[in-house]
């Protein structure tokens, strides 16, 4: 079942690509024109910023809370029904350390407040809860695709997989454009989104 689109695509493959170009293009735009420091780091007010930047040209949804269940493989995320009081107890969650951003973080990922593109947005939410407590971005051209998705399908059940393959990857480099751009395209990697470079996207 394709997802229903502006775009008016119906074949699965087609729309795959046609939003990792469009949506890479706008997450090079979003660092690129400054706009992404002024999301508020760390709320799902925040996320909801990204997220609508990232896909508005592609989704209806775009930004909005989904309003249906969803799992992947065998995990459930949030029901929907209690989506809503699961965000604002995250918004209130505690940011000021390492443990507690990461804890946070595995938080959000249960939640999936979003139709589709949580993990690309949320990985961007992440670094900017970094980078305004900690002074730190992740490298995330340093954390292995499968390590990083087994580590997140045990997080909500124990974190400490995935707080070493964060801290071992963080880095002081907070406003080089390199580590943002190649951290998109790593990010997209980690979902399957590979086909286009966002080096030579214009």
């Amino acid at each position: 079942m394709v997802l229903e689109n502006k775009l008016n695509i119906t074949n699965q493959i087609e729309l795959n690509k046609v939003e990792e170009k469009l949506s890479k293009k706008k997450a090079k735009k979003l660092f690129d024109s400054g706009k992404i420091n002024q999301i508020k780091a760390g709320t799902f007010a925040g996320l909801k910023q990204i997220h609508k930047y990232l896909f508005e040209d592609i989704y209806d949804f775009a930004g909005k809370m989904r309003n249906v269940n969803i799992s992947k493989g065998n995990f459930r995320f949030a029901p929907v029904m209690y989506l809503e009081q699961a965000l604002k107890h995250i918004d209130k969650m505690p940011q000021s350390t390492f443990d507690e951003i990461v804890e946070k973080y595995v938080e959000m990922n249960i939640a999936h407040p979003f139709r589709e593109g949580n993990g690309r947005a949320t990985r961007i939410w992440l670094d900017l809860i970094f980078k305004k407590e900690l002074q730190r971005v992740v490298d995330w051209n340093k954390i292995d695709k499968d390590d990083y998705l087994s580590a997140m399908e045990r997080s909500p059940v124990k974190d400490i997989e995935i707080k070493h393959l964060l801290k071992n990857a963080l880095t002081d480099k907070i406003d080089e454009r390199e580590i943002f751009i190649k951290g998109i395209d790593v990010s997209y990697y980690y979902e399957g989104y590979d086909e286009y470079d966002i080096h030579k996207l214009l």
